[in-house]
């Protein structure tokens, strides 16, 4: 071989040299992404030394996803290998949600062992764009808690943080969220949490600090840890601390239409969904409360 004479390969020896099979030459050389430098007297392709680094190129971009189309526009010099590889970045995070979204749907399928009707249903809430979640959200809070201004604090409590997915959630993420999706699409369960704010929103009723805020279940939390017995005269000094001269058995409805409504659930659903620390369950707090509560009523009935 000389510069008058250069080297010329044949399909196979160019098969061999790079380790790419010679159906995949072949066809990338039909599209013209891998084009011969010539034919040999017997018509047989043939490709020059620089074909091995086109080829190289080639295998390359394929192996990192990119299409047939954008590799020829890459050789052909239409476009820069990282303008295509920033157009590629985007797609690939838009896939990588998407496998989310689907490993989270099959795990929480084989999970439950759900019905084909429930594997669509919950596939279908899984793949809702941003706008389709944010409407059955709003459309939740409205029923819920639409109209209740004679205690706006507990409206504003309920509504102030948005309920939403993360761009790249975790699987546990969307899974917290296809169960949120269906509890709050539930009409009994949308029937239960307005009652129970309907309840709350008497006027001077203490009974939404139950589910609203974490005074309540951490002073409870404290007299559990300290042995306090809640039939006891100290259980009857946690709930003055805590409801004052409220009417014990107006409490104590209020906490029953909540834990009724599975106020407790949808708390914890939220929480994962939004990404915060998974919270301890909040029953063993609420089941001391009832039991003192009912038992103050008891004392005063």
């Amino acid at each position: 071989m000389n510069e008058e004479h250069p080297e010329r390969l044949t399909i196979g020896q160019l098969a061999d040299r790079t380790g790419v099979a010679v159906r995949t030459i072949r066809y990338w050389s039909d599209i013209g992404v891998l084009p011969p430098g010539g034919r040999s007297e017997g018509g047989y392709r043939l490709y020059g030394a620089e074909a091995v680094a086109r080829l190289e190129l080639v295998r390359t971009l394929r192996e990192l996803g990119l299409g047939l189309e954008e590799v020829s526009q890459v050789l052909s010099s239409e476009a820069t290998v990282a303008e295509i590889a920033a157009t590629h970045v985007v797609a690939l995070d838009a896939r990588i949600r998407a496998l989310k979204v689907s490993r989270a749907v099959l795990s929480t399928v084989a999970e439950r062992g759900s019905t084909v009707e429930e594997t669509a249903f919950m596939n279908r809430l899984a793949r809702l764009s941003v706008d389709e979640r944010r409407k059955i959200i709003e459309d939740f809070m409205r029923e819920v808690a639409g109209g209740l201004g004679a205690s706006p604090g507990i409206e504003e409590r309920l509504t102030r943080s948005p309920i939403e997915l993360p761009e790249s959630p975790t699987p546990e993420q969307v899974d917290a969220w296809l169960q949120l999706a269906e509890l709050i699409q539930d009409p009994d369960f949308r029937s239960r949490m307005r009652r129970m704010m309907e309840l709350n929103a008497r006027k001077g009723s203490p009974g939404g600090s139950i589910w609203f805020t974490g005074h309540v279940v951490q002073v409870v939390g404290e007299a559990r840890e300290r042995g306090v017995h809640p039939e006891g005269p100290d259980g009857a000094a946690v709930l003055s601390k805590l409801f004052g001269d409220a009417d014990r058995a107006a409490v104590l409805e209020s906490l029953h239409v909540g834990m009724e409504a599975g106020a407790e659930r949808y708390r914890q659903l939220i929480a994962v969904v939004r990404g915060h620390e998974p919270r301890p369950s909040r029953a063993e707090d609420h089941t001391w409360l009832e039991q003192a509560l009912r038992a103050d009523v008891r004392r005063t009935s």
